[in-house]
């Protein structure tokens, strides 16, 4: 990672000048000024928010970057990050992205400054994987599969419990399943409708899939199971790929006039906590949300330490399949 020095010998300056620039110190002249901002942007410069003092030391800091700290499944993951990393002396810093790579680099470039041991990120883009390899920070993505990619990795195995959900509906006797999912080019939605193609497929129903690509909301949900439900001929049964969409879905079919599970089966990807549901209602894939953020966690502090495993590390956490009362056979008419 270039320092102020490396600055301040680009553009021929002293690393003074360079500080008085970055702090906006009227006493540099506008072409000094120039010079240093050049060399900024071409080395790639982020300033230390915390001080020369802090260079060469650890700050004791981890940054945890997700999509959507209000879904209850990231809620609990950045528990499991947090319980971890506050037993060996670590404290977390949290960014929320909303599924935005101009946002999540937003987040990256303030936190570098912040001078954070290590990164735990949901990455919305590749650039904020090639942000930090740059700047060689220590990072684990959670959550996302990484095609091709070198990275160390903790997941939930999204493809297997797509594949499992499905299996129940089919053995419950449905054909005609609507999967209503999340963005196209995220890994956890194109691994669950793989899971449920390879489930129809099997079943000799390759023709009869129906999918629907949105995003990980309830209003998606609640929008694409309408059209779901104009097909003809309609759907017995809703696959949703996560636990907002469902609440959306179920949105829907109640204002439809249509009852779960006895005019349509339900089931989702990720179960909702029982701080939110009193009564457990949906049949889900569930993931264990709390051991992700705490293996996450734990491979980054070892990365830290130096004792991490050679080579990088790809842990693959198995779902269950929990079957409650939103799924039944499919109505007889």
């Amino acid at each position: 990672m270039p320092t102020i020095r490396d600055v301040a010998k680009h553009a021929g300056v002293s690393p003074i000048t360079v500080s008085r620039v970055i702090n906006n110190d009227n006493y540099v002249s506008a072409e000094t000024r120039r010079r240093v901002e050049e060399a900024i942007a071409e080395l790639d410069y982020i300033p230390n928010a915390l001080g020369p003092s802090l260079r060469s030391k650890r700050t004791g800091t981890l940054a945890l970057v997700l999509s959507d700290i209000t879904n209850p499944f990231w809620t609990t993951v950045a528990r499991g990050v947090e319980d971890t990393a506050n037993k060996r002396g670590y404290h977390i810093i949290m960014g929320n992205t909303d599924e935005s790579p101009a946002k999540q680099e937003e987040y990256l470039i303030f936190l570098l400054k912040k001078q954070v041991d290590g990164f735990l990120l949901v990455p919305a883009s590749s650039r904020s994987m090639d942000t930090l390899r740059k700047r060689h920070v220590p990072f684990v993505v959670l959550d996302r599969r990484i095609p091709d990619a070198q990275l160390d990795t903790v997941r939930g195995d999204s493809e297997g419990g797509a594949y499992e959900l499905t299996r129940h509906l089919l053995e419950l006797g449905h054909e005609r399943i609507a999967v209503i999912s999340g963005p196209q080019h995220v890994s956890t939605a194109s691994d669950r409708v793989d899971g449920y193609l390879r489930a129809l497929e099997e079943a000799g129903l390759a023709g009869q899939q129906q999918v629907y690509w949105g995003e990980y909301t309830q209003q998606s949900g609640s929008d694409l199971v309408k059209h779901a439900l104009l097909a003809k001929p309609r759907p017995t049964a809703i696959f949703a790929t996560n636990n907002f969409i469902a609440i959306g879905v179920m949105r829907a079919l109640r204002e439809a006039g249509l009852r779960v599970p006895e005019d349509m089966s339900v089931v989702a990807f990720d179960d909702l906590p029982m701080a939110i549901t009193i009564d457990p209602f949906f049949t889900v894939a569930d993931q264990p949300a709390y051991e992700m953020g705490q293996q996450a966690t734990e491979l980054l502090l070892s990365r830290l330490a130096g004792d991490a495993p050679e080579g990088f590390q790809e842990i693959v956490l198995p779902t269950l399949v929990i079957v409650r009362r939103s799924s039944g056979p499919p109505p007889e008419s």
